[in-house]
């Protein structure tokens, strides 16, 4: 398809863009009526709980046409809202006091005016563009085609402006339509504080939970195994005059229990930070998960090896995300395969493991997963599992990293 051919394409989607918006436009006028009309009754009382469902309409009419600016930009206009939950008259509360839905009002004049505006303004486009263009498109007649070949000007050279200007009239369009419905600097400022709120609450939860198990595993497991020592070591002292022999056998028991409560306390030291992330960087440490993992463990480790180390923060979560993750595949997947592969891009790390296991993963199961989460979120990333009945299971992870 030559240059000239893909430029009447394009225009043609322009055209189609400007002229479907003709609906659009035809329906946001009957949207000021009707958000006109809801807000008299609202106000007076009568037709209140109609109110939330008319808001509801409007945010589908404006998320279509979000839809369709998106398109034609090649990239998403974000949306933003207040959810309608509750009681009626929390619904009409919010449907009231949401800046979402007096964006989209403040829309729809704007887009009735411009649509047509800029789908009127194509007509005569095309008619010029027929006698400019036409004769490199086949379409002209007879004279026009004559007179190109008496100017000797190739068709190459001569730019068709006119289609060129019919992109930029759908182009316009779909900016301003983005510009009106896209959520303002100090509502998307909200919206992050929000975001960071939970975040921090789910840090702080996750870190005393942490600091629970971490008391747990000392109460329960160091220091009733000390206890223990302390008494064995007190009946060989008893016993080292009287029955030499017997008090040797405690001296042996308290050496025995003083190995198995270091080895308890490393295993604590170990959730903590572990020392091999330290000596050998993330790459060796999730090597030695996989080593230790009871079914085999594919890796693809290539953007944290060769001596490339993160921040130590996003390591020791990194690490954390693939332990917890291979932990509960032995546990809960009945798995024969699983895969660690990361991948790095624009300050991210991601991180994915999967397994080909039964899948059904659940993160209200007590599986870890929600612990997964929290951690990640109180580093500001992200996570999301994919574990449909029958398998596979996939875990997400992406951890900002620096440049």
């Amino acid at each position: 398809m030559t240059d000239l051919a893909l430029q009447a394409r394009r225009s043609w989607q322009a055209c189609l863009y400007l002229y479907t918006g003709l609906l659009v436009a035809w329906l946001c006028f009957l949207g000021i009526f009707a958000v006109s009309a809801g807000l008299f009754f609202t106000v007076s009382l009568i037709g209140a709980p109609a109110w939330p469902e008319i808001v509801r309409l409007l945010r589908r009419l404006a998320g279509y046409e979000r839809v369709r600016a998106g398109a034609r930009l090649g990239y998403p206009v974000p949306e933003q809202y207040l959810p309608l939950d509750g009681s009626p008259a929390d619904r009409v509360r919010l449907a009231l006091t949401d800046p979402g839905t007096w964006r989209d009002a403040r829309w729809l004049p704007v887009a009735v005016v411009t649509i047509i505006v800029f789908s009127v303004l194509t007509l005569p486009f095309w008619l010029i563009g027929l006698l400019v263009d036409g004769p490199r498109l086949g379409i002209g007649s007879a004279l026009d085609q004559r007179r190109l070949e008496r100017d000797g000007t190739p068709p190459r050279e001569r730019s068709p402006l006119v289609l060129h200007g019919m992109e930029k009239l759908a182009d316009l369009q779909a900016s301003w339509t983005a510009s009106l419905l896209r959520p303002s600097s100090s509502a998307r400022l909200g919206e992050r504080i929000a975001e960071l709120s939970e975040s921090r609450a789910g840090a702080v939860e996750a870190h005393s939970a942490e600091l629970r198990r971490i008391e747990r595993d000392l109460h329960d497991g160091v220091q009733a195994q000390l206890v223990a020592l302390s008494l064995r070591i007190g009946l060989a002292k008893q016993r080292l005059r009287t029955d030499p022999d017997a008090a040797l056998a405690r001296l042996d028991e308290a050496q025995a229990g003083l190995e198995s409560a270091l080895a308890e306390l490393r295993h604590v030291v170990r959730t903590v930070h572990p020392p091999v992330l330290t000596d050998r960087g993330l790459a060796g440490a999730v090597r030695a998960l996989a080593a230790s993992s009871e079914i085999p463990v594919d890796m693809s480790l290539s953007p944290v090896e060769n001596g490339h180390r993160l921040p130590a923060a996003a390591e020791a979560a990194a690490y954390f995300v693939v332990a917890e993750a291979l932990t509960n595949i032995r546990k809960h997947s009945g798995a024969r395969r699983a895969s660690v592969r990361f991948t790095r891009s624009k300050g991210l790390l991601m991180v994915s493991v999967t397994d080909d296991g039964r899948g059904g993963a659940d993160e209200k199961g007590g599986s870890g997963l929600l612990g997964i989460r929290r951690r990640i979120a109180a580093l500001d990333g992200t996570a999301s599992l994919t574990s449909p009945v029958g398998g596979p299971t996939e875990l997400k992870v992406e951890l900002p990293c620096g440049s």
